[in-house]
């Protein structure tokens, strides 16, 4: 039954802090006890034209928030929580909110359609509410049917679809749905409002239109009356059916060959004449064209050209209209763009736009684009300079080395001189483009690069005093030294190149980190880079550069345990500052333990360095937690079995880490780093065991941990078998009945999902990552106690091989765990492989890779297996 509760929502906005916490603490207490009640008399609050709009509007907010959450295990109790309400309670609230929908109160109509959607999202799904899109016809095909009543239908139409799968609707739903939607849109609809309503709800329709879509005269309707919404004169109606042409760009591009004439036309005039909002639209419509026709390029087979949709080549068809428009956009800059990283404009999105053209088209655009750079980049008009620069940095990935190299080399000393250009805009957007050249055509390894001998110096330099510029100019410029120096890894003798600036550039990064006039992110930026300066280097020539960049940072670290800590914030800025330094000091252990001519200097500090981190661990900041668990594990790796004596006073933080559900990541690393510890220690880290592997059990038993920390738990079960070998036996009861299941899991995944296929196969790798350390640590000794559980591994193996297509590094681990299981088990081996055919053809396809890796690994397993067979024999 549902209860006054005005005055409790009005109160709970008060501006006493008495009244409004009382008002809260009731409306809290009346959920707990009856919440059918509570939600019913939220819904009779909201539908009432009566009551003050401030009631309804919180009622509406508190009854939509009680539906869904962002964090998953949170949405799944709000679902279950409505799902167990009486159907009778359920329906009562339902129709009031329906009748919501013809409020003469906007917000009331508006809070309603969403609230509607979220139950939709709820209960559509499982068919417990077939009535709901025949309801909000009504509404639109009543005669009378007031404009406000068709704009809140239309509203509530677009949040359903927007909450809802496309399978959760029959084909007649759908064609209803649409019908009403592209009415609302028509020329004919005299309500501005009602046009705009059906527009956004078109928007939100279309993944469920193929059918419609595909349906030429169907089709045709449907483009005709976004079109002509497209040049409807109000601004808001035009935004949003450009929007529309946006989403149906890279829904149903394969169908869009007989608009484009007329779409070329729209977006042509959108964009020299429309206002900003619209025109950004237009050109978004150009990018999603080329998102198409660049993914059909990857995806496409060289010789047959076959692809699942035709490649109709829109861009190269417009090229000669397109880039002029593009590069029109460029000159349309705004004086705040640099400053402000939330500033998106016709300039930046042009220049976008053109980028993604380049990457679709390759060389055919440079010479579309060159005379504009050539007519432009001496004009003395600050706008004519900077869109011309931006152009060029805009056009360098795409077209092929052979096309750019000329104009690149020719244009580099231009850039460099324009660094001292007078004007902010021009240098911020010079160093933009260094970075890119840097980035794309600095590759000394594959043996060409834009720097050589002769020139790398005046580049360095120039580089190093614009560093001192303002801080956006600087961010820059870090940029362009980070891929400077990236271009240097693995380059054989070109690496000592660099080297006799390395001691400049990274007390350049120091004094740019240590800046006083600007934000956090220069300084994340300056200590990024710096990083990349110290891995990439060539390690012979700069130990001693490094060796002295150690305690530099050392001492940084240690000052921050002295700043002062007044406020959130400086609390905030100290963790930030830390977590970089730890960052640095990570890349350092690792750089110079990757030698061992070199390893002497991090063993010599280790002690000084892990105080550091255990004090880091001691601020209780996640993002140092973090970035200090992963330098720990670089140390443990450096020193190995060294490693023990600091275990008595880490272990208390890896325990922290692996139960810190909030923070994933926290917790995910962790993971990592007991596995780094494991083979750092091997059997020394049994003491540890029995907590280490208890958190974990309980890791994986929890709903309340992110999905993505599971796989890591896996891999992990691996190391610590493999390090402490038959002592696992007393977990096996434990850990083998999680794998099992998580094996059993992987087969009703959902791989039409791009992020749950992922998903899927790093679970799929750990399972046989963790298997294959099992298997390895009980070789010597106890490899019996596998063979009871060796036939599920088999047909795990088996139906991933079956999976198609297949992740090449779960076909690695998967033929890999299937050595290790002949090789532990050997003379009991042939009790087990009992199917021969399925083995024969995984490792036949894996030894016709071209895979080197893969292929060494099948053939090792092939051996493995003969000779388990011949020991049988």
């Amino acid at each position: 039954m549902a209860l006054e509760i005005t005055q409790f929502l009005l109160a709970a906005q008060s501006a006493d802090a008495k009244i409004r916490t009382e008002a809260e603490s009731n409306l809290s207490q009346f959920r707990e006890q009856n919440l059918p009640g509570f939600f019913l008399s939220l819904a009779v609050e909201l539908s009432n034209d009566g009551k003050p709009t401030e009631s309804r509007r919180l009622a509406g907010i508190v009854l939509k928030n009680s539906l869904d959450a962002k964090e998953t295990v949170r949405k799944q109790q709000l679902v279950q929580q409505w799902l167990a309400i009486d159907s009778s309670c359920k329906s009562q609230i339902k129709s009031l909110l329906l009748s919501c929908l013809g409020s003469s109160v906007r917000e009331a109509s508006h809070t309603a359609s969403q609230v509607i959607a979220k139950i939709a999202s709820i209960e559509v799904p499982q068919k417990q509410w077939p009535e709901l899109i025949g309801s909000l016809l009504v509404n639109m095909t009543q005669q009378g049917s007031p404009a406000s009543v068709k704009q809140a239908t239309l509203e509530t139409l677009g949040y359903v679809c927007e909450e809802i799968s496309h399978h959760d609707l029959v084909q007649d739903e759908v064609n209803s749905v649409l019908t009403a939607v592209v009415q609302g849109m028509n020329v004919e609809e005299e309500s501005v409002e009602v046009r705009l309503a059906a527009t956004r709800a078109l928007y939100n329709a279309l993944d469920f239109a193929q059918t419609n879509f595909d349906n030429e005269m169907e089709r045709n309707y449907i483009m005709k009356v976004i079109c002509e919404a497209a040049t409807a004169k109000e601004g808001q109606l035009r935004q949003a059916a450009f929007e529309c042409l946006v989403s149906i760009a890279s829904t149903y591009y394969e169908l869009l060959e007989p608009y484009m004439q007329t779409l070329f036309q729209l977006t042509a005039k959108a964009v020299k004449e429309d206002e900003e909002a619209v025109a950004l639209q237009a050109i978004e419509f150009w990018s999603s064209i080329c998102d198409e026709e660049i993914e059909l390029q990857d995806y496409e087979v060289p010789d047959s050209g076959d692809s699942s949709v035709q490649h109709s080549r829109f861009i190269e068809k417009a090229l000669g209209v397109l880039v002029p428009m593009l590069l029109e956009t460029l000159l349309k800059q705004d004086e705040e763009q640099d400053q402000d990283d939330d500033i998106w404009n016709l300039a930046m999105a042009g220049g976008t736009c053109l980028g993604l053209v380049a990457r679709t088209v390759g060389d055919a655009v440079v010479p579309l684009v060159m005379p504009f750079v050539e007519a432009n980049i001496m004009k003395p008009d600050w706008r004519s300079r900077e869109a011309a620069i931006y152009a060029f940095g805009s056009i360098l990935e795409g077209p092929s080395i052979e096309k750019l190299s000329p104009m690149v080399h020719a244009g580099l000393k231009h850039l460099l001189d324009a660094m001292k250009d007078n004007n902010e805009h021009i240098r911020d957007t010079t160093a933009w483009t260094l970075s890119r050249i840097f980035e794309l055509l600095h590759t000394p390894a594959s043996g060409f690069s834009v720097i050589t001998p002769a020139n790398l110096q005046q580049i360095v330099e120039v580089l190093l005093e614009s560093i001192k510029d303002v801080p956006h100019v600087a961010e820059k410029v870090c940029g362009a030294i980070y891929f400077l120096s990236q271009g240097y890894e693995d380059a054989g003798t070109s690496s000592s190149l660099l080297t006799p600036f390395i001691t400049q550039i990274i007390s350049s990064l120091i004094a740019t980190a240590d800046r006083t006039d600007s934000g956090s992110k220069l300084r994340t930026t300056a200590y990024e880079t710096l990083n990349e300066v110290v891995r990439c280097s060539n390690l012979s020539e700069t130990s001693q550069i490094i060796n002295h960049l150690c305690p530099v940072i050392m001492d940084k670290l240690a000052q921050t345990f002295e700043l002062q800590i007044l406020s959130s914030d400086d609390r905030e800025k100290q963790g930030d500052l830390q977590a970089s330094l730890c960052g640095v000091l990570q890349v350092i252990i690792q750089k110079l333990s990757s030698a061992d001519e070199t390893k002497a200097i991090i063993l010599q500090v280790a002690d000084q360095i892990m105080t550091l981190f255990l004090k880091v661990f001691a601020c209780r900041s996640s993002t140092v937690h973090e970035e200090a668990m992963l330098a720990i594990g670089a140390l443990a790796y450096a020193t190995g079995s060294d490693f023990l004596k600091y275990m008595p006073e880490f272990y208390k933080y890896i325990e922290m880490g692996l139960q810190n559900f909030e923070e994933y990541q926290v917790c995910s690393i962790s993971v990592g780093v007991v596995g780094d510890i494991c083979r750092a220690l091997d059997d020394k880290i049994l003491p540890y065991c029995d907590g280490i592997m208890t958190l974990l059990l309980k890791d994986l038993s929890s709903s309340e941990l992110n999905r993505s920390v599971k796989p890591p738990i896996f891999s992990c079960f691996g190391d610590i078998a493999l390090a402490i070998g038959e002592h696992f036996e007393k977990y096996l009861q434990y850990a083998l009945p999680m794998m099992q299941s998580a094996a059993q899991m992987c087969a009703q995944l959902d791989n039409s999902d791009d992020e749950m296929l992922e998903y899927g196969n790093q679970l799929r790798r750990s399972i046989f990552e963790a298997y294959s350390g099992l298997l390895q640590g009980f070789k010597s000794t106890k490899a019996n106690l596998m063979l009871p559980h060796a036939p599920h591994l088999l047909q795990f193996i088996e139906l991933v091989a079956k999976d198609s297509p297949r992740d090449e590094s779960v076909t690695k681990a998967a033929v890999a765990v299937l050595g290790d299981l002949a090789d532990a088990l050997g003379s009991s081996a042939k009790t087990i492989f009992k199917d021969p055919a399925f083995l024969e053809q995984l490792l036949g396809e894996c030894l016709q890779s071209d895979d080197e890796q893969l292929k060494e690994t099948a053939t090792w397993t092939q051996g493995m297996i003969g000779r388990a067979f011949s020991v049988c024999g």
